[in-house]
């Protein structure tokens, strides 16, 4: 089986579900005075091993249902689902001939979490693939423990990284590829693994020839994992998937804020408009149930899926680079617009200039609906309420290949007020998430880019430089309008770059001002700037 055929289904499917398990719901959010902690509570907290390994008692999932488990994800629209079966904290949810360590000889449930899953995923149609924590590991001696050395914080952490990879690591991902025929293996946090490391491990993937591996190992792999944001900036000719949380961690914490649904829905159309899928996580509680807020979430997902699941599975890359009202995935010669914020005056604005045979709601395909082309645009006539209050999908039909105007942002030179020797203001505009500019100095720093002629502008978007931990920025933009200069807004990131849409301007030159927290030199991977469609 060559390459395509290998990633047909993952292809295909472009929403996935990802569930971070394990003892780490028992402490869940909470450890003397910090309510912060999630899956990394041992670390985060420095627990000493003998203490954590206490928690096992107190993970019992009765509750555990993974009939209910499969179908709640299935009616989400979800095609496969990849679940935790070893994270950080070493504890598996498999009966391990390895270490004792795991969910039958360390827990009071005493039975496999996993199996179950694999069997009723494939009575589904489900896909169902292993995350497994190659490297790091917080009990076993020897594993990685970031942020630590080599040293961790607890005395029984010490031990040899190489005999820990060969007498924990590596016989268990042997174990689980034996035991399961799972269809993804989803390795995370490769410290340490350098190429003559990672080699068993690709030896033992022959076990599963046809397995899908992400790129987490310490080497390449099937697909190219970006965790926690959305970005602006995608690989033309790789697989890659965005994963995702529906709070703030990974694994269970009472504590956390909630994403709405709406955010998550508008997530999963932009990642398919860009071409990559989207992995939604869960975090379980200790006792096996999924979370209330969770299973709401995946009632909204269920019932948007419902109508509009053929504008994601098996979709590709739409042909925008931009649009102000949402996003658009393609399939062969349908486009699929999704529409966040529906018109207020019953004309929506799409920037083609192909010729277009027809428009249709989703929601009632066989209804006409009314479109004309105007200035290299083609402008459809929408009703007044928007069919769905989150996401509604217009279906566009075109004869031949989609024409878009080149991007206002292309081939427009940028200038800094300061920049650091080899980290130039170009780095900015360069198109590559592998250069950036970085300023000479400390504190508030400029990018200012001229567009050479008056433009109706009405977003922007910034990439920030990768890596962590994710310092915030804040940003501050400006544009030289008729009038002189005007703010367009101000706002603080997370660290992970940001989309922001504002009031339309017309301008001449725009500035990006940004300013570094904790105090440092500001530095944008890259920055682009829209025209209003």
């Amino acid at each position: 089986m060559d390459q395509d055929e290998k990633m047909a289904w993952w292809r295909e499917a472009k929403f996935g579900l990802f569930i971070h398990w394990g003892v780490y719901a028992v402490p869940a959010g909470k450890y003397g005075d910090d309510t912060t902690h999630g899956e990394w509570i041992m670390s985060k907290a420095q627990i000493p091993v003998a203490e954590y390994k206490e928690y096992a008692a107190q993970f019992n999932p009765v509750e555990y249902d993974p009939v209910a488990w499969v179908k709640m994800a299935k009616d989400a629209g979800m095609r496969y689902i990849v679940i935790t079966s070893k994270h950080h904290d070493g504890f598996a949810l498999y009966p391990s001939e390895v270490t004792e360590w795991d969910v039958a000889d360390a827990s009071p449930y005493g039975k496999d979490l996993l199996g179950p899953l694999v069997d009723e995923g494939k009575k589904a149609g489900v896909k169902v693939g292993f995350y497994y924590s190659q490297s790091q590991d917080w009990v076993h001696p020897g594993g990685t423990k970031q942020g630590f050395g080599e040293e961790g914080w607890d005395e029984a952490h010490r031990g040899d990284f190489d005999t820990y990879l060969a007498e924990i690591a590596l016989p268990q991902v042997k174990e689980i590829l034996t035991r399961y025929p799972i269809d993804i293996l989803w390795w995370d946090t490769p410290g340490g693994m350098r190429g003559e490391r990672t080699t068993p491990f690709v030896e033992a993937l022959k076990i599963r020839p046809n397995i899908i591996t992400n790129n987490r190992l310490g080497i390449s792999g099937d697909t190219r994992s970006v965790e926690g944001y959305v970005p602006m900036i995608t690989p033309e000719d790789e697989y890659w998937e965005v994963c995702m949380t529906m709070n703030f961690h990974w694994g269970w914490n009472p504590y956390d804020p909630w994403r709405t649904s709406e955010l998550l829905i508008h997530q999963l159309t932009d990642v398919c408009s860009k071409g990559g899928n989207y992995l939604l996580n869960i975090g379980p509680k200790a006792n096996g149930e999924f979370p209330e807020q969770c299973m709401e979430i995946l009632a909204d997902f269920a019932a948007w899926m419902k109508v509009n699941s053929e504008s994601i599975h098996g979709t590709t890359k739409g042909p925008f680079g931009y649009l102000s009202w949402g996003a658009a995935t393609r399939k062969d010669d349908l486009l699929y617009l999704h529409v966040w914020e529906w018109p207020e005056d019953g004309k929506l604005n799409v920037p083609i200039s192909s010729k277009v045979v027809s428009a249709a709601l989703m929601v009632d395909p066989e209804e006409m609906l009314p479109f004309s082309l105007e200035q290299e645009r083609i402008v459809i006539d929408v009703p007044a309420e928007a069919p769905d209050p989150i996401a509604s999908v217009i279906i566009l039909k075109i004869e031949e290949e989609p024409v878009t105007p080149p991007p206002l942002y292309e081939g427009k030179i940028i200038t800094a007020s300061s920049e650091k020797p080899g980290s130039p203001a170009m780095n900015a505009g360069d198109g590559s998430s592998q250069r950036a500019w970085t300023a000479d100095a400390d504190g508030e720093s400029y990018l200012e880019m001229d567009l050479e002629e008056f433009t109706w502008i009405i977003g922007t978007g910034i990439e920030e430089s990768f890596g962590y931990p994710k310092p915030k920025q804040t940003l501050r933009m400006e544009a030289l309008t008729p009038d002189g200069w005007k703010e367009c807004f101000t706002l603080i990131t997370t660290g992970y770059g940001v989309m922001k849409n504002f009031d339309p301007v017309q301008a001449t030159k725009v500035r990006m001002y940004v300013t570094k927290s904790p105090e440092g030199p500001a530095s944008i991977e890259e920055w682009r700037v829209f025209a209003a469609e």
